[in-house]
């Protein structure tokens, strides 16, 4: 879909230093987004910014609840309802109609959820109307909880197949170094060949949100290898988006640089919720890596069996390493693989269409 795109609006960006909602910036970026809408794009939003929004609840309500959990829960759930009647209100005044969608990691965990949010997102797009999409953080544990809305957004972008991914910072892009040292530059186009991330960034968390710049550049990197251009930009630029979209200078921009079935696409979202693994051999291996061919996973280069799935699931593939391939949904459960594991002349575990692999360098 070309004209699609994914915004992600972070804390830093929404928020002013004091961590509560930033309206100025707010307003623009609705306006932006407005005209992109009236020049014929579809957007989705991908916004942060509950948990600030609730913390204009009053003080005396906030000092009855002492675990840190069901605080920033209580922050989350009302702040939420604070932060949609602002999108309501000034998307309004532009003429268009949000939607509110919240998700959490479980609803990418099965075939059938995945496409259930895929068909729901779609038709409020194709009706005009803007989705506002947030981790629902009333009931997300730990373990199903996104690394961060970046993360979100990526698996949104690919589930959508949206042409652009706009990850907005506070920063003007991804630097080549030190952005306060001598001689830094933003990068303009990620090169995969010359840019190492290791060298670039270095792992770290803001006040307001979880994520960080190695965050984006991991989701970004992930997401263009699937088939969407990403934009890391700074999202208090007044023109950022229009700049995004017409293709001027913006931010630092990593170019498409593969394409992936939606079944895969899905496949690449959902390599986190595996509920076993298979280890193959070095032929194997090299079969299911060339992507000169299609390969199925065939039980004579299965090694080693692990975990307990069934028919369905979505099962990671390791080499005898441990290194993680790629996943791919099982065609049967894993007693029956382990009964088979290195026979020849029997039915693939995982059969080529269902099979995601993680793109090599």
């Amino acid at each position: 879909m070309g004209k699609r795109i994914v915004v992600k609006i972070g804390s830093q960006v929404l928020c002013d230093p004091q961590g509560a909602l930033n309206l100025e910036v707010l307003e623009n970026l609705v306006r932006q987004a407005s005209r992109l809408i009236a020049d014929g794009w579809q957007v989705l939003v991908v916004s942060s910014g509950a948990v600030a929004a609730g913390r204009g609840i009053p003080a005396v309500q906030l000092q009855r609840i002492t675990d840190p959990i069901a605080r920033k829960q209580v922050l989350a759930a009302t702040g939420q309802v604070r932060l949609m009647e602002t999108y309501r209100s000034l998307f309004q005044q532009q003429g268009l109609t949000v939607a509110q969608v919240l998700t959490s990691k479980s609803d990418f965990q099965t075939r059938r959820h995945y496409l259930n949010m895929r068909g729901c997102i779609e038709a409020l797009l194709s009706a005009g109307i803007v989705p506002i999409v947030n981790e629902n953080d009333v009931v997300a544990i730990t373990e199903l909880m996104f690394t961060d809305n970046d993360e979100l957004a990526g698996l949104l972008a690919t589930m959508v197949n949206a042409g652009v991914l706009c990850l907005l910072s506070t920063v003007p892009g991804v630097y080549d170094g030190d952005p306060e040292g001598p001689g830094t530059s933003c990068i303009e186009t990620w090169d995969e060949g010359k840019h190492q991330l290791e060298d670039i960034v270095t792992r770290g968390t803001s006040a307001l949100g979880r994520g960080g710049m190695h965050s984006k550049l991991a989701i970004a990197r992930k997401t263009a290898k699937l088939g969407t251009e990403v934009v890391i930009a700074n999202g208090h630029d007044p023109d950022i988006l229009v700049k995004v979209t017409s293709r001027q200078k913006a931010g630092t921009r990593f170019p498409v640089l593969g394409d992936a079935s939606p079944a895969k696409r899905w496949l690449a979202s959902a390599d986190g919720h595996a509920t076993g693994y298979v280890t193959v051999n070095p032929g194997a291996e090299a079969a299911l890596l060339d992507r000169n061919r299609l390969a199925s996973l065939l039980p004579v280069g299965i090694e080693a069996v692990g975990g307990a799935f069934n028919d369905g699931d979505v099962i990671q593939i390791r080499n005898l390493a441990g290194k993680v391939l790629g996943c791919g949904k099982a065609r049967y459960g894993h007693e029956e693989a382990h009964q088979l594991k290195g026979q020849r002349g029997q039915k693939a575990l995982i059969h080529y269409d269902y099979l995601y692999t993680e793109p090599q360098r």
